[in-house]
């Protein structure tokens, strides 16, 4: 077909909507023949248990979302419909998964290398001099004037 016969069987308009559509159809197309290449129960040992639940997670957001857009095309407001409801229920969950991802990421704090590092970095060579000098004058005052005697060794 010509690009001619194109426009002529639908609007100008949304030529450009319908084939940004049609190249998500078929990247879509291509990823599922990726994934229903490998048997799913393989695929599921591969990995572990967060990215299962992704993958779940994906699998019923991606059916629940094309069976809204089926709905859409039936003349059936999808607002009103149950899977409003279970869109909103999945995508709970992957906040949930999302949630978790986050807290794996995040950095732990270690507390003795921050007590290490703030100490080292607030460091004052003065401020350790004058407290040598206090502790040793304070070791020098707690000395009595008069030496002591040594006791006599026993024999």
């Amino acid at each position: 077909m010509s690009a001619d016969m194109r426009t002529e069987d639908y609007p100008e308009e949304i030529d450009e909507q319908l084939t940004g559509f049609d190249s998500s159809v078929s990247s879509i197309k291509t990823m599922l023949e990726q994934l229903m290449a490998m048997p799913r129960n393989d695929l599921l040992q591969q990995l572990d248990p967060l990215d299962r639940a992704k993958l779940d997670l994906m699998s019923a957001y991606t059916l629940n979302s094309l069976f809204w857009m089926y709905l859409v095309t039936q003349g059936v407001n999808p607002r009103e419909h149950g899977i409003k409801q279970e869109l909103e229920r999945i995508r709970t969950y992957m906040n949930r998964v999302k949630e978790i991802t986050d807290k794996k990421k995040a950095s732990r704090l270690d507390k003795g290398a921050a007590t290490r590092f703030l100490r080292n970095a607030l460091y004052d060579p003065a401020e350790k001099d004058s407290k040598k000098k206090a502790a040793s004058k304070k070791t020098a005052d707690a000395a009595p004037d008069t030496p002591q005697m040594k006791r006599p060794k026993r024999s």
